[in-house]
């Protein structure tokens, strides 16, 4: 028991618990004494006599034994030496290879490594393309009703025209339709402007997803029905899926009473197909998030008796698409082809910049390289040294895009007719099965429902039409490894500096000091001359840091690092 004003507790015991502990002791040590008795073990070893005295020739023995000891630490020895000998003439022998221009065989292997695991990287990127190419064909195969989804913020931009021609190709076989997600993040007159375009060519659902859906089980979701309190805040609230399920359950009924409906749900990664499945279910039955194309292969879900839903991967886009189209789904960003500081350059050019100011309250900015500099401050995207992280801000602005969180809008376009492969004979047959009358109420109902955002805080966005995208393999394009040897010149890094009349052009930035090496005095890697004396290489320290390279001439342009206070 550890008293007061002590630092360490007292370790005395009782006579009584310390003789019990001897006895213990003593017990459990005969007890190992007559064990190894039984079984014939002593405890001690043998110590080793050695050579005994009474032994004739002794002295032979021990010398004997002295020599052979001195020749295996001879031999140690020289084992030692020739080893670094090998050593010293492979260092040799590379110095050589490398002053002839010819690559060592250990830079060789690496670089060979290093080869193959780009063409595995390819492969296996290649092969995942293929895959959901399969899939998504399957899913449009094993369908009876196929339900693209479109963002209610870029619907054109979601459409897919290769997808809806080979859906419609099967002669009345497979029926399309439209669902509009998202629609509590477009301004109310902008989403009746997209139903009324869209309903001229198909049957269109407005639809909102719930976004708090934990259960993963049925159990589960009666227990939160039973014991929970219900959430009625406008995260968890879903839309419009009254007015889907009993459209579907119609379709359903005039069906053969033996098989079930079977609706695939297709669309471009990250509009929400999985989040719509588990609004419909009531449980978290498909995975979601924020990350794009985490359904990776196709997943059927009941939803009732006579319904049955299948979640497909996202459509793989043509890389033909213009680069502001695949900068909008992040489709380059997301397989590593474009930098996400060049997307959020694609994407500034095509908003209205006082709608990016009062959304993300920043200030004015004359690029994209300012805007995300002010952006990475604003949220505290630091580095070492307080460099602003512009990377991470390109990140978060490309996540707020395709995420269900930022508000903006795309126009709808005037009517001029309808796409080649639609006609007013296979839009009258799209929509006979239907009750239209029961669908534009129920559209009705989702926009009374609906709090939608004013139209002075929605970002206004030029939508570039239509995306393309792949559904046979064949039409993949073939990938290409280049592999480029590094050199002197390569390794040697110069600043460049943005023009005045180029205020776009955005250099990458890696550090804030730069060495710089003037090229002139750059030596070749090849023997020194022994007549004429080489040159010391002068460096040059450049300060590079973006806020201070941004400022022109200006007088009326703000300056950031100036404390006007």
């Amino acid at each position: 028991m550890k008293r007061p004003k002590l630092k360490k507790a007292s370790k005395r015991v009782s006579c009584a618990k310390r003789f019990k502990i001897q006895k213990k002791v003593r017990e459990h040590n005969r007890k190992l004494r007559k064990a190894a008795k039984k079984t014939g073990i002593s405890r001690k070893p043998k110590a080793d006599v050695g050579v005994p005295n009474s032994a004739p020739f002794k002295e032979e023995v021990l010398r004997e034994a002295e020599q052979r000891k001195q020749e295996l630490e001879a031999l140690k020895e020289q084992n030692k030496i020739v080893k670094q000998q090998e050593r010293a003439a492979k260092r040799k022998k590379d110095k050589e290879a490398a002053s002839a221009g010819v690559e060592p065989a250990s830079k060789k292997a690496k670089k060979g490594a290093k080869v193959r695991e780009a063409r595995a990287a390819v492969v296996k990127e290649k092969s995942a393309k293929k895959f959901k190419c399969c899939e998504l064909n399957k899913v449009i195969e094993a369908s009876d009703v196929i339900v693209e989804v479109l963002d209610a913020r870029d619907p054109l931009g979601c459409r897919c025209p290769q997808l809806e021609e080979t859906i419609l190709k099967h002669e009345g076989k497979k029926k399309l339709m439209f669902i509009l997600n998202k629609i509590d993040l477009v301004p109310k007159e902008n989403l009746e402007k997209w139903l009324g375009y869209l309903e001229a060519e198909c049957p269109t659902f407005l639809f909102k997803s719930s976004m708090q859906l934990k259960d993963r089980t049925v159990h589960q979701k009666k227990q939160r029905g039973t014991n929970a309190v219900l959430d009625h805040s406008r995260a968890a609230s879903c839309l419009g899926s009254d007015c889907l399920l009993q459209a579907l359950t119609d379709l359903a009924n005039k069906k053969d009473s033996e098989t079930m409906l079977k609706v695939g749900v297709v669309g471009f990664p990250n509009v929400g197909k999985s989040s719509i499945i588990n609004s419909l279910k009531e449980i978290r039955a498909c995975h979601v998030g924020v990350q794009r194309g985490l359904t990776r292969c196709m997943q059927e879900v009941h939803i009732t008796r006579r319904v049955k839903m299948i979640d497909s991967p996202g459509i793989v886009a043509a890389p033909s698409n213009p680069g502001d189209v695949m900068a909008l789904r992040s489709l380059q960003v997301e397989e590593k082809e474009e930098s996400p500081l060049e997307a959020v350059r694609s994407l500034l050019k095509q908003c209205n910049q006082q709608h990016i100011m009062l959304q993300y309250n920043v200030p004015d900015y004359r690029n994209s390289l300012e805007f995300l500099t002010t952006l990475a401050k604003k949220r505290g995207f630091l580095q070492k040294g307080g460099i602003p992280n512009t990377e991470l801000a390109a990140t978060t602005f490309l996540n707020d895009w395709t995420g269900a969180k930022l508000s903006y809008n795309s126009r709808a376009p005037e009517r001029q007719g309808l796409p080649s492969y639609l006609s007013d004979a296979i839009v009258t047959e799209l929509q006979s099965d239907l009750n239209m009358d029961m669908v534009r109420k129920g559209n009705e109902n989702v926009i009374r429902g609906v709090r939608f955002p004013n139209l002075a805080s929605s970002i206004s966005f030029n939508s570039k039409g239509p995306t393309a995208g792949v559904l046979n393999e064949s039409e993949l394009p073939k990938e290409t490894i280049t592999t480029t040897a590094t050199t002197v010149a390569d390794e040697v890094e110069v600043d460049v500096t943005a023009s005045k009349d180029e205020p776009e052009a955005e250099p990458p930035v890696s550090k804030t000091v730069t060495q710089i090496v003037e090229p002139t005095q750059i030596q070749e890697p090849t023997q020194k001359r022994k007549d004429k004396p080489t040159k010391e290489t002068k460096v040059k320290f450049v300060n590079v840091d973006l806020t201070s390279m941004q400022h022109n001439n200006n007088d009326d342009a703000y300056d950031f690092n100036t404390d006007f206070v």
